[in-house]
């Protein structure tokens, strides 16, 4: 018996030497802090001079395709000296190092530093001359760094806890799945057409997904989708008042963005919908994606009412919602996606 104590009692002394002797850090908590929150150790010179205006501009710009302004990320600047162990769990974390005594100027990202799951990126320059330099050549691949960082948040929470129902619906009369939160129903549902939403007395979040023949690659442009989408929200997502329906606010500029989704052709677009004939309005995010093997293209039009709230989390979390869609029958379309790269 005391030697079966002894041996767990030795192992367990091991074991901490080993995780102490390891490079990788052993995390004891998860993060800390509100989504989009963004934490920058840098010096009050610094983000008092031109390095923190190119950060603010980059990282602080507003998000595209709301109704009002809100940044991408909110953003904190802590001084080197006040980085301590409240700040260490951060979400998101942006460490900076200006000094001529830098050997290796550069960038670099890292996951899960001193918590989980934590994205982090150290940029290194001799002066601010340089780090301008560093920073203009790295701030896409930094700014969609902390975007996927917070999207892939998201999209863990949903896998773990997601309505089963709307997940069944899709999976048995749509061949595709879609992860969404507990708490979302199905509002309407007919052939090719589904309306999922969330109410409460100040927001509401939905997603209407529908499919129909793909026939050519005019599809996937402005005009077509917003087209297609006005005819299908005007008859499926009435509004409030007799004769009200959802459409797309067109005195804005939609914003498209074509994309591979799961290695599928899409395309994304953002822009601000509308109820004819009422006041109501808001943001939404539309994904349509080619599923090659059946011909068919397959939407899902995300939007979120939220008057006189901010908006930019809550769509986001539509977002996330979209893109876990995922078609059932992904095995033939790669073969097919992967036959029509050979050939170019």
């Amino acid at each position: 018996m005391k030697r079966n104590l002894f041996l767990q009692f030795a192992g367990a002394i091991l074991l901490v030497i080993m995780q102490s002797c390891s490079n990788e850090p052993v995390l004891h908590q998860n993060i800390t802090g509100q989504a989009n929150e963004l934490v920058i150790i840098i010096s009050n010179d610094a983000w008092n001079g031109k390095p923190g205006d190119l950060l603010r501009e980059k990282l602080g710009q507003d998000q595209i395709a709301l109704p009002q302004q809100e940044p991408v990320f909110d953003l904190i600047n802590v001084p080197h000296e006040a980085f301590k162990k409240i700040f260490r769990s951060a979400r998101n974390i942006i460490q900076t190092s200006i000094s001529e005594n830098t050997e290796t100027p550069g960038i670099t990202m890292k996951d899960d530093v001193w918590a989980y799951p934590q994205a982090v990126v150290e940029i290194k320059a001799k002066n601010a001359e340089q780090f301008e330099e560093i920073f203009n050549q790295n701030s896409d691949k930094i700014l969609s760094y902390f975007l996927a960082a917070e999207k892939e948040r998201l999209t863990m929470n949903y896998q773990k806890y997601y309505e089963k129902t709307v997940y069944n619906a899709l999976n048995t009369d749509f061949g595709v799945t879609m992860t969404v939160p507990p708490g979302f129903v199905i509002a309407r549902q007919k052939e090719n057409f589904i309306w999922i939403r969330y109410e409460t007395p100040e927001i509401s979040q939905g997603i209407a997904i529908y499919t129909f023949p793909y026939i050519s690659d005019s599809t996937f442009t402005v005009n077509y989708l917003v087209a297609k989408n006005d005819s299908t929200l005007e008859v499926n997502i009435p509004g409030p008042t007799e004769g009200s329906y959802m459409a797309t606010e067109k005195s804005l500029d939609q914003v498209l963005t074509v994309l591979e989704h799961n290695k599928n052709y899409a395309t994304e677009m953002r822009g601000l919908w509308r109820t004819e004939n009422d006041f109501m309005g808001g943001p939404y995010i539309c994904l349509a994606e080619l599923d090659a093997s059946n011909q068919r293209v397959i939407v899902a039009f995300g939007y979120v009412y939220a008057p006189s709230k901010e908006k930019r989390n809550l769509l986001q979390q539509v977002e996330s919602m979209i893109y876990s869609l995922k078609m059932n029958n992904q095995t033939e379309n790669d073969k097919i996606n992967s036959q029509v790269k050979m050939g170019n």
